[in-house]
C-alpha cells in the first residue's frame, strides 16, 4: 500500500518511502556514473551534452575517466564525495553492458556490498541475458525508461521480475502527455516496485532546445530550466499511481540543483579542499589564485588551456612561486590542470601589489570542487 501525497524535505513529492537509490541521491551520496554516450534511442528531451551523446566515454561525475578499462578516476572521485552508492547511466548503459558489469563487480569489492547500485536503460537493448548477467553482478536496483511514443516494447519490463532486486519506470513529466503516461502507469502497476517522475527540463543540446521550442514548451523561469506545466502534472500523476497501488515521487528541478547537488558539493569540497581554502555554505571553495599574464582567465581562455604547452608552463609557475616565496612565508600549490598558482586568500590580498609587480595576475576565484574547478566569480586583485 502506498502512503498519501506529501511534500518531503527535498523539494519534491512522494507516495510512501522513497527508493534506495533515491533516499542515498538527495543526500548527495550517489556517485553519477556515465557509462557510455552510446544508444539507440532519441528522445527529444535527452539532456545528455553534445560532447558525450553518441560517444564512448566515461565519466565520474564531472570527471572523465581517461583508461575505461583501468577507472582509477572513478575509484577517487568514489572516495572524494564520500559515495555510499553509485547511479549508472548514458546513453544507454546496456549498448556497454559487460563494462557495466565490470563496474558493479569493482565497485563492489572495494566499497563493500552495500555500496548501492542502481541503473537506468532504455526497453531497446533490454534482453534477459544482459539482465542476469546485471544481477549477478550485484546491482541491487534498475530502472526503465519505457518510451511513451512506443508501446511496443513495454512487456520487456516483466523480464526483469525473476530476479531479486528492485525494479522502478522512472519517466519525465511531459505536459500534454497525460493519457500516454496513465496508459504506462496502468501497466506497470503490480509490475513494478516504484514509479519516479522528473521535471521536464529544458536542455542545453541544440537538437533538444529546438524540439522543446517547436513543441511550444516554454521554460517556467530565468532561473530554472523548469518547463512550466510540468510539476502540475507530475503531481496530478503521481496522483494517479498512488490510487493504482504504486509507490511513485516526482523529483524537481528544485531537488536536483539546490539539494542533491549541493550536497554532494558540500561533501566533496570538505576532502579536495586545500588547507588555506575557504569553503561556502554551497560547498564552494574560494581561493588565492596566481596566474601566468599570457594564461589569465578572459576571452579564449578554455581554449589557451587546451593548447598550452605543460612542461614549459610548469617551469614558469615554479618560477613565479620561488619569487612569491621570496616575499612571503605562505603555503603555494602549483595547480598544473589550469595552470596557476593557489595559497590563502588572505595572503594574496594583503600581497596583491607585490604579486602584481612580478608580472602576474592575482585573483581570488570562486570555483566548484569538483575535477574541473569551475569557476563560478573571479575578482581580479
Amino acid at each position: 500500500m502506498t502512503g498519501a501525497i506529501s511534500k518531503t524535505h527535498w523539494h519534491s513529492w512522494c507516495t510512501g518511502a522513497l527508493p534506495e537509490g533515491c533516499a542515498q541521491c538527495v543526500q548527495g551520496r550517489k556517485l553519477v556514473l556515465f557509462i557510455t554516450g552510446l544508444c539507440p534511442q532519441r528522445c527529444f528531451y535527452c539532456p545528455v551534452s553534445e560532447h558525450k551523446f553518441g560517444h564512448d566515454v566515461v565519466y565520474a561525475n564531472e570527471w572523465k575517466i581517461k583508461n575505461p578499462d583501468n577507472p582509477v578516476e572513478l575509484f577517487e572521485e568514489a572516495r572524494l564525495t564520500e559515495a555510499t552508492g553509485a547511479g549508472i547511466t548514458g546513453g544507454d548503459p546496456l549498448a556497454r553492458v559487460d563494462r557495466c558489469v565490470d563496474y558493479i563487480k569493482r565497485l563492489k569489492e572495494k566499497f563493500g556490498k552495500r555500496f548501492h547500485i542502481h541503473l537506468y536503460t532504455p526497453l531497446k537493448l533490454v534482453t534477459k541475458e544482459k539482465l542476469q548477467k546485471l544481477y549477478a553482478a550485484g546491482l541491487d536496483e534498475i530502472r526503465f525508461h519505457p518510451d511513451l511514443d512506443d508501446e511496443l516494447l513495454w512487456p520487456r519490463l516483466t523480464l526483469s521480475r525473476g530476479f531479486n532486486w528492485r525494479i522502478g519506470v522512472e519517466i519525465p513529466a511531459i505536459p500534454g502527455y497525460e493519457e500516454k503516461t496513465r496508459k504506462l502507469i496502468s501497466f506497470i502497476a503490480g509490475k513494478v516496485d516504484f514509479f519516479n517522475l522528473n521535471e521536464l527540463e529544458r536542455s542545453d543540446t541544440k537538437a533538444a532546445h529546438f524540439k522543446l521550442d517547436a513543441m511550444h514548451f516554454v521554460q517556467k523561469g530565468d532561473i530554472s530550466y523548469g518547463i512550466r506545466g510540468s510539476s502540475e502534472m507530475a503531481l496530478e500523476m503521481i496522483t494517479y499511481a498512488k490510487n493504482k497501488g504504486l509507490r511513485a515521487h516526482f523529483c524537481t528541478a528544485k531537488l536536483k540543483d539546490a539539494v542533491q547537488m549541493t550536497n554532494r558539493l558540500r561533501r566533496r569540497s570538505k576532502r579536495a579542499a586545500l588547507p588555506f581554502d575557504e569553503r561556502t555554505s554551497e560547498g564552494l571553495l574560494v581561493r588565492g589564485c596566481v596566474y601566468l599574464e599570457e594564461l589569465a582567465p578572459g576571452v579564449g581562455y578554455r581554449e589557451k588551456l587546451k593548447s598550452a604547452d605543460r612542461a614549459m608552463l610548469r617551469k614558469l609557475l615554479d618560477k613565479a612561486k620561488s619569487k612569491i616565496k621570496a616575499m612571503v612565508k605562505a603555503d603555494i600549490v602549483v595547480d598544473e590542470s589550469k595552470p596557476r598558482l593557489l595559497l590563502s586568500p588572505k595572503i594574496l590580498k594583503e600581497n596583491a601589489k607585490a604579486v602584481k609587480n612580478l608580472g602576474l595576475v592575482p585573483a581570488i576565484v570562486e570555483e566548484y570542487p569538483t575535477v574541473d574547478a569551475f569557476e563560478v566569480e573571479i575578482d581580479f586583485l
